[in-house]
């Protein structure tokens, strides 16, 4: 078997991961970045791929281009299959170890279904650029039947379903409900784009449960006006390849339903000996570390990173980014013989997109409102300043003016063929709802 050492393994390539890298390589540290995908993806505009309102290459930038000044971090593509927190290391599917002086878990999260009978199978999470180009696909794919053929609306073609009314869910919710409303029409007939419906469902009573309650309802009424069918009060009870089933006997109609429902840690931590919590997340210690590892940091949506007070931080990509740069900091600390210092998180706040000029945003620890086109200015500018590369956030930029001002969506096509065929040949009794 062949083993590497470096100084700094980092295992992922998300907010944690990367920041954590640029930390390290300032002092130049060795360090070894290792992820699936030789690219780093901006999570928060997953959801606008899939809705064909901006490019991949607008949320996907390779990892060997962002660190090619930085000779001391190595980018590696591989598949880890098994990772040893005692011995610091990590094996690939090619069979080759490679073991650090201190180790990074920050492999980010998947979809959480909660054992709900099919979800696994027939939902689309979006959490990654390829669940985005899935579901893309999947939405071309329906809306393009029911132009070939007007008997598939009755089986569901033009319904979509988003599970979960969190900010990932509305967000993705009112782009679809944008889409059927200016984008489809130019794609299909206004007539046929006219019976498309948008279902939002969620087992808690209001939208977007971490802002305030002027914020939600807001949001809720933004929806409602675009178009979007709220279903809230009611849990999904089972999804099938032809629709899904609520939690009061609701049956939907659908090809295309999303999963926003939650999130959990990667797969890879199961089976590590790690202390394990909710979301099967690493507990970790105010400064980073798994207690009982030496040398092992759990970051971002890997690990249950406490507050001032105990409690998990919430799964935000600031709170990933700032947990990478405090674990560099920490390791830097360590290598100069000085004392590791506590994660003092600082919280900027939180912001949903609802659609075009309608948005919530709560900035800052004091949570001071903005609702409705200052809210999505902000929105705008803040997404524009995080993406990593200028021409990331030049082509941001671009479709979004393009996409603000016109019907015509330049991302729509098919790159995910098996997604985009679909099978209708379901059980007789289905009716449209």
């Amino acid at each position: 078997m062949t083993e590497e050492y470096h100084r700094v393994v980092i295992v992922g390539a998300g907010f944690a991961g990367v920041t954590a890298a640029n930390e390290l390589a300032a002092k130049g540290i060795d360090v070894l970045l290792i992820d699936r995908n030789n690219y780093h993806q901006f999570q928060p505009l997953i959801y606008q791929v899939a809705t064909t309102q901006i490019a991949v290459t607008d949320v996907a930038r390779p990892l060997r281009a962002m660190f090619r000044r930085t000779p001391s971090v190595c980018v590696k593509t591989a598949e880890i299959t098994s990772i040893d927190p005692g011995e610091r290391a990590v094996t690939t599917a090619d069979g080759i170890t490679y073991r650090g002086g201190f180790l990074i878990l920050a492999a980010g999260a998947e979809a959480n279904f909660f054992g709900i009978p099919g979800a696994a199978e027939h939902a689309f999470p979006l959490y990654s650029v390829d669940d985005a180009a899935k579901l893309r696909s999947r939405f071309l794919g329906a809306l393009d039947a029911a132009d070939r053929d007007e008997a598939y609306i009755d089986k569901g073609a033009l319904n979509v379903v988003v599970v979960g009314a969190g900010p990932t869910g509305v967000e993705t919710a009112g782009a679809v409900a944008e889409s059927m409303r200016s984008a489809v029409p130019a794609y299909l007939s206004p007539a046929l784009a006219a019976s498309g419906r948008v279902y939002l469902a969620d087992m808690l009573p209001s939208v977007l449960t971490p802002f305030r309650e002027r914020s939600q309802r807001y949001a809720e009424a933004k929806l409602r006006e675009a178009g979007v069918e709220l279903r809230l009060d009611l849990g999904v009870t089972e999804v099938r390849k032809d629709g899904v089933t609520l939690s009061d006997g609701t049956e939907i109609l659908s090809r295309t339903v999303v999963w926003a429902g939650g999130l959990k840690a990667s797969s890879l931590l199961s089976d590590t000996g790690l202390p394990l919590g909710k979301g099967g997340r690493v507990e970790v210690a105010p400064d980073l570390t798994v207690p009982g590892f030496e040398g092992v940091y759990a970051l971002g949506d890997s690990a249950n990173i406490p507050d001032s007070a105990g409690s998990p931080l919430p799964q935000l990509g600031s709170v990933a980014q700032q947990s990478g740069q405090w674990a560099g900091r920490n390791i830097l600390a360590e290598l100069e013989g000085k004392r590791r210092t506590s994660f003092t998180y600082r919280d900027k706040g939180i912001m949903a997109m609802i659609g075009r000029g309608a948005a919530v945003a709560e900035l800052g620890r004091a949570r001071f409102p903005l609702r409705g086109l200052l809210a999505f200015l902000a929105w705008l500018g803040v997404h524009v300043v995080l993406l990593s590369g200028i021409r990331e956030r030049v082509g941001a930029i671009i479709s979004w003016v393009w996409d603000y001002f016109t019907t015509r969506r330049p991302q729509i096509v098919v790159d995910r063929p098996d997604y985009y065929h679909i099978d209708w040949d379901d059980p007789p009794d289905r009716t449209r709802t």
